[in-house]
């Protein structure tokens, strides 16, 4: 026989859509995107969200923490803080710590582990859960089936100290499938007193009782400490972005993720997936919690430094999550059900407020007699009843209805040190008929419109019930914020361009903040309640066009910019002395412009990519104050414009090299001045770092 040679060029450019029926999820109708990071350009070893995210349009990164340790990310004016507006799963498993007291993603395996990445936006969300944000997959990588054995290192060095070590191992033997790895990676960080160091193993293991029956196991553990370098002031960024206010903080997020699935394939039209997992472990710091104008210096009086402030929270959360799926036929017309129920047993124990140790270690140990000054439990049971259902009312027109029934509550209870018992106690009722609908039509093979309504809602969290002090009080008729999204696009490929545009809208009701209120004799207190809406709007736009393409090189520049016009419609503020209208004004930490910006080029076994992201100014409040304060924690968040370098050198199909320069140019910029952990003011993001990781696979 003649000799043939089959050559081709890795599709490394394209952001995949989710087809219209995707394992349990129906996604027909909805905007997704898939990113796999085998062909990904990116900074892998620091998880560098700008990069991992480049072509996801909209996606506002929060730099807050250390450059490796969390992702911390939102779309369409939502708040970034540690992904909380997005339902995070990791294999289909929700990691999530408490959706109902503490939203946060505090897991944290490291982006080696990662086959690809999922997002669907809010318009899916009846499926999986309520929130506003979507869904974010993480899919880690799968063992090597036609082997019994097969091993991974990627092994990385960089600025600040960076050394980090992946090592799996995978293979099926019988019925046997198993998956494992361990990851350790370390960092002095880009600013002083910033030292992290982290850790994360994870073990799945699969049993096929037949090719159509299976049972998965799976546990993950994550824990890092890091150094907390404090907050910043203006005139401290300006001085010098990479000086530290505090030399004592730490925080450390030690949480474990097991699960069970049950996969089984009924008939050839019907499947069941039964999903139990848990999220258990804890969150730690130990700080001294104050503006970056108050000093953490020894006291003349004692030559010692001040204690810190102690806080842990348990986390103790129970899912189960049963779907169902059905394809059958209405006379001539194709269907697809997909139905389940999910239900949540969430304790998270808050215990805040505790006396530290005088010491500049990492410690939690508490002194004294005093204990906690607040010791607090937030338990919810919850039950939700979902289904969607997806009608080829042509060969091209889907339509896919949907409904979620939420019905359950939330109890607080526990003590708090300067108030009165019963002033503590709280129930908050959740219970909730959420519907959407979705449609999409195909033009051809490969290019589809789409549009979506969908509702949705934020349950209150512990955070906002708590009272800061005794000044301040918390609305025993608090309401979770609700709302919907709207969406509109279109995407797929004409000639040599890619593309997706879509127009949305968020509409975003009872959002939590604080009014000032007086009592009849004229005291007056800090209230914490309902205090608006706010409406966002945008376009988000992922634009490709390849130059050149043959058989062994490719050249490509890319666009994904999102515009965002987010602001309240309803609502008013204290600002210290009274409540000011903020009707008219834009919702804080949303940026109007967003684009990431990009040129690739791909040539047999290199592949380089130059990203330039830019991001418009925020206002870091509800009053949209311009004038910084002096303490930081108000003003203006300027813009800034980055750019990254990427490159991947694939020797062969065992090794791999890949080089980072992040921050090219060095700009010295901040992304938002939080409200809350880890501190109100400016927190600086990295400035130019170098990261080089080898992999290997045996």
């Amino acid at each position: 026989m003649k000799e043939v040679e089959v050559v081709g060029l890795r599709e490394r450019i394209q952001i995949e859509r989710l087809p219209d029926v995707h394992q349990m999820l129906i996604a027909a109708g909805k905007k997704s995107e898939v990113i796999h990071l085998l062909g990904l350009n990116a900074n892998i070893a620091e998880r560098n969200p700008r990069q991992l995210f480049a072509k996801i349009p909209g996606i506002f990164v929060y730099d807050m923490d250390g450059s490796g340790n969390q992702i911390n990310i939102a779309t369409r004016g939502l708040d970034p803080h540690r992904s909380w507006e997005f339902n995070v799963r990791y294999n289909g498993v929700i990691g999530n710590t408490d959706m109902y007291g503490y939203p946060a993603s505090h897991y944290n395996p490291p982006a080696e582990s990662f086959e690809r990445i999922e997002v669907v936006r809010g318009t899916g969300s009846l499926q999986y859960g309520a929130q506003f944000g979507g869904m974010v997959n993480y899919v880690s990588k799968q063992a090597d089936t036609t082997r019994k054995f097969g091993f991974e290192n990627i092994s990385s060095l960089g600025s600040f100290g960076l050394l980090s070590s992946y090592n799996a191992i995978g293979g099926k033997v019988g019925k046997l499938t198993y998956y494992a790895y361990y990851h350790r990676r370390k960092s002095d960080g880009y600013r002083q007193n910033s030292r992290s160091e982290s850790e994360s193993q994870y073990v799945g293991l699969q049993y096929d009782f037949t090719p159509k029956l299976s049972l998965k196991a799976e546990v993950g553990h994550t824990d890092y400490v890091y150094q907390i370098p404090g907050p910043l002031t203006d005139s401290m960024f300006l001085a010098n972005p990479r000086m530290s206010t505090r030399s004592r903080n730490y925080y450390e997020p030690d949480i474990y993720l097991p699960s069970l699935t049950l996969r089984w394939e009924i008939t050839p039209r019907t499947r069941l997936q039964w999903v139990n997992s848990m999220v258990l472990g804890a969150r730690n710091s130990v700080m001294i919690d104050a503006f970056a104008t108050v000093k953490d210096a020894i006291e003349a009086s004692t030559l010692q430094y001040k204690n810190r402030q102690v806080d842990v929270d348990k986390f103790n959360s129970f899912t189960s999550e049963l779907k169902l799926s059905h394809d059958y036929q209405i006379g001539q017309m194709s269907s697809v059900l997909v139905a389940g129920v999910q239900v949540m047993n969430n304790d998270l124990n808050r215990r805040q407020l505790g006396k530290g140790t005088t010491g500049s270690d990492y410690d939690l140990t508490l002194v004294g007699t005093d204990g906690w000054g607040r010791d607090m439990h937030f338990k919810t049971k919850n039950v939700a009843v979902f289904a969607e259902n997806l009608l080829y009312l042509t060969r091209r027109w889907t339509v896919s209805p949907s409904f979620r029934l939420e019905s359950g509550q939330t109890d607080f209870s526990g003590y708090i040190r300067y108030l009165k018992p019963e002033v503590v106690p709280n129930s908050i009722p959740h219970r909730f008929p959420l519907f959407g609908v979705s449609t999409q039509y195909r033009l051809n093979e490969q290019n589809r419109i789409y549009a979506g309504w969908s509702q949705a809602y934020r349950p209150v969290i512990l955070k906002d019930i708590i009272p800061a002090s005794v000044l301040e009080r918390a609305d025993k008729n608090l309401k979770d914020a609700h709302g919907y999204n709207l969406e509109v696009g279109m995407s797929g490929r004409t000639g040599k361009l890619h593309y997706d545009i879509t127009g949305f809208v968020l509409s975003y009701k009872n959002r939590l903040g604080s009014l000032i209120l007086a009592d009849p004799d004229g005291t007056s207190y800090i209230f914490r309640t309902n205090i608006g809406d706010n409406l966002n709007k945008g376009v988000e736009m992922y634009l490709e066009y390849e130059f050149l393409r043959s058989r062994r090189t490719r050249l490509s520049v890319f666009t994904s910019t999102a515009y965002i016009d987010a602001r309240y419609v309803k609502g008013k503020v204290s600002n210290g002395k009274d409540n000011q209208d903020i009707v008219g004004n834009r919702v804080e930490s949303v940026p109007e412009w967003t684009s990431r910006n990009g040129i690739e080029f791909n040539h047999r076994w290199l592949s380089t990519t130059l990203l330039g992201s830019y991001v418009s100014k925020t206002f870091a409040d509800a009053l949209n104050t311009v004038q910084p304060s002096a303490n930081g924690a108000k003003g203006v968040v300027p813009s800034y414009t980055i750019i990254d370098w990427n490159s991947t050198v694939r020797i062969s199909e065992r090794y791999t090299v890949r080089l980072s320069i992040n921050n090219l140019l060095n700009a010295s910029y901040f992304t938002k001045r939080p409200t809350f952990y880890p501190g109100p003011g400016i927190w600086s993001s990295d400035g130019r770092s170098v990261a080089l990781s080898v992999g290997v696979k045996l």
